[in-house]
């Protein structure tokens, strides 16, 4: 058999056992998705617990569901910037919750409608000052780079602490809440509408998985007819 030949064929086989060990990988990825999934359905569904009770393991206190009580600091109000739903320009609303102890909770009370997905007339979205929040906690992301929006005073663009810390001039809560409870219905576009829940697919694994697959037949096959 030429050299030429018994290298392609070399190539082929290791090309097709790369693609074996790619396709494994996705499984095992899907398979973690799937639990995961299983876990952050639990924690949603799971009742209320006040905030020291969740934060007493930080590490699996993410989408625990939560209740809180205390004052919604309106004069310090931010917005996450371009956040669309189903189809519409919108932000997020976050506003501090002042609790008695501790510090500061940053809490995602919903979307509004903003025509340039960051200009929002926050005093129509006054709730009351005192609130009993109850959601789910989420995390910080860590971001470089710019956060604030210049052409939005009240804007940020990510969910990144230490910059919203340095807007608010104090320290916060190492996790958020976004509030679910107290839906408003009507018109999207003249009501705060809670954010949805975080989807709890199982992403592209398992066709990724297939197509890793079907390459590694196609190089055996190929690596086969040249033989």
């Amino acid at each position: 058999m030429p050299r030429r030949t018994l290298a392609f064929i070399v190539f082929a086989l290791v090309m097709a056992a790369g693609c074996v060990r790619l396709g494994i990988w996705q499984i095992g990825r899907l398979a973690e998705r799937r639990a995961q999934n299983v876990e952050v359905a639990a924690q949603l569904d799971a009742p209320a617990v006040v905030w020291g009770e969740a934060m007493r393991d930080s590490a699996t206190a993410r989408f625990r569901r939560v209740q809180l009580t205390g004052r919604l600091d309106y004069a310090r109000e931010l917005v996450l910037t371009s956040r669309g739903m189903h189809g519409a320009p919108g932000v997020h609303v976050l506003t501090p919750l002042i609790v008695p102890a501790g510090p500061p909770i940053l809490v995602n009370r919903g979307w509004a409608y903003a025509p340039d997905g960051m200009t929002v007339d926050l005093s129509k979205w006054h709730e009351g000052d005192s609130a009993t929040v109850d959601g789910y906690i989420d995390q910080f992301v860590p971001v470089r780079g710019m956060v604030s929006t210049m052409s939005q005073p009240r804007g940020v663009r990510y969910l990144e602490r230490d910059s919203i810390e340095a807007r608010l001039g104090e320290r916060i809560a190492p996790f958020l809440v976004v509030q679910r409870i107290g839906l408003v219905q009507g018109d999207t576009l003249e009501h705060l509408v809670r954010v949805e829940l975080p989807p709890l697919d199982e992403g592209s694994h398992q066709s990724y998985a297939v197509q890793w697959f079907a390459f590694a037949g196609i190089a055996l096959v190929g690596a086969g007819v040249v033989a």
